[in-house]
């Protein structure tokens, strides 16, 4: 383990950590990884998570940090970050300019992000925010382009930036806080059932609502109870669901951890939307994720299910009725494989 006296701070018994991740609920469960990586390396450290009031509840509880600070959306960055104090390193886990400007206003002396090969100006106003900066090889056009560009998960492109920090003791699991009270919430639900998060793609570009339907009746011939859940853009599909009875139970509005505590007890989880792949790999359940035809290398390889069994499979370009029978088949099929 890298003492942190090596790069000109304060000794790791001392030292004051600030991590920021202010974007998706998805993402931030990406970077679960890269922050019990920086407690178990760091494990006298003080580790404060800077969140959104959104996304703060992938961390409510996590042992593996000390405090959690929300960003409130009336203050400037500069202002919010001015306000830790003393800190000896700071990294910002998404590659945006809001939480690399809040890691820039702590003032540490090692700030850590990163960013997109192709995010130009980004990558020319960072080095005035960060003494480091990480370029990440994930490109939407050139992915299109270049079978042979390989694009490392997001998972593992956040890791580096702990390892940038000096951390060595690297963890790899997802970790999303389910308690015994939030799995005694759906103690009632079908068991091992077969899991489809709505939300509104699924009815949009290269998938319709008729067809969506459909493949509930589809997936009942697999034998397996069907259960639904739903978040609030996928509340319009649901209510199609519900209406053409093709589910056991359509759910929505729950808890985040409820959610997750759902997708628990899942035999295979079916989405269209990368929060919930993401939900469902910390769950470590089998996943069946459609990811749209557009930028489908780049979100295959970044997004994907992670160390979890899954398909990846890739929406049509057209809604044809002869278009949608073949990707409505194609899933049935990979859930059948992962049963």
């Amino acid at each position: 383990m890298m003492n942190l006296r090596e790069r000109g701070v304060p000794r790791e018994d001392s030292a004051r950590i600030v991590l920021s991740r202010t974007d998706r609920v998805g993402d931030l469960i990406l970077s679960t990884p890269a922050i019990a990586t920086m407690r178990r390396s760091f494990p006298a450290a003080h580790i404060t998570m800077v969140c959104s009031r959104y996304n703060s509840v992938v961390v409510s509880g996590s042992s593996n940090i000390d405090a959690i600070v929300t960003m409130p959306s009336e203050v400037t960055p500069e202002s919010f970050g001015r306000n830790f104090g003393r800190v000896d390193l700071a990294i910002a886990l998404a590659p945006r300019a809001l939480d690399m400007r809040i890691v820039a206003a702590t003032r540490a002396p090692r700030r850590i992000g990163y960013t997109y090969a192709r995010r130009y100006l980004t990558r020319a106003v960072a080095h005035r925010w960060l003494t480091d900066l990480l370029v990440s090889e994930a490109d939407p056009a050139r992915s299109d382009r270049d079978p042979s560009l390989i694009v490392r998960h997001e998972v593992d492109q956040v890791l580096a930036l702990a390892q940038a920090a000096g951390a060595r003791d690297i963890v790899h699991d997802l970790a999303v806080p389910v308690t015994d009270g939030d799995r005694a919430q759906v103690v009632d639900l079908p068991e091992w059932p077969i899991i489809v998060h709505i939300g509104k793609r699924w009815g949009e570009a290269g998938s319709t609502p008729a067809s969506f339907v459909e493949l509930f009746r589809d997936l009942r011939l697999l034998g397996r109870p069907l259960v639904a859940t739903y978040g609030d853009d996928g509340a319009e599909l649901a209510e199609r669901v519900q209406r053409a009875g093709v589910a056991d139970r359509v759910i929505g509005g729950l808890p985040f951890a409820v959610w997750a505590a759902v997708f628990e007890r899942a035999a295979c989880v079916v989405t269209i939307d990368t929060g919930a792949t993401h939900v469902a790999s910390a769950m470590r359940r089998p996943t069946v994720v459609l990811f749209e035809h557009r930028y489908f290398r780049l979100s295959s390889q970044e997004w994907s299910p992670y160390r979890v069994p899954n398909a990846v499979l890739r929406k049509p370009r057209s809604e044809t009725d002869a278009a949608l029978r073949v990707s409505r088949a194609q899933i049935v099929e990979a859930v059948s494989t992962l049963l």
